[in-house]
């Protein structure tokens, strides 16, 4: 089975990730996430699960919940200590959607 990764795909990832990249990169690296995606697929299926029943875990645990409890978090100024850029007192972030 082969999987295509597009240029499209890969310049999708890139802008959420905010990393440049040129054309070329962009096609090398949809190359290779193909080829990687190939390889690993190819891996898989080759494995025998016949005699495998499946399973969501492998723990045996079920429904281990704590209790929900208020706790005390953390103030507003000290999520805001570490960021480079806040406004009126929340995150300055660079859009992800389209205008």
């Amino acid at each position: 089975m082969k999987k295509t990764i597009s240029s499209k795909d890969v310049d999708h990832v890139t802008k959420l990730a905010n990393l440049p990249i040129t054309k070329t990169e962009l096609d090398k690296f949809s190359k290779q996430l193909s080829e990687v995606i190939d390889y690993n697929i190819s891996l898989l299926e080759q494995i025998d699960t016949k005699n495998v029943e499946p399973t969501a875990h492998i723990t045996g645990a079920c429904n281990i919940l704590r209790e929900d409890e208020v706790e005390p978090g953390i103030t507003q100024e000290e999520a805001l200590k570490n960021t480079s850029q806040a406004y009126n007192k929340f995150f300055k972030v660079k859009s992800i959607l389209d205008k």
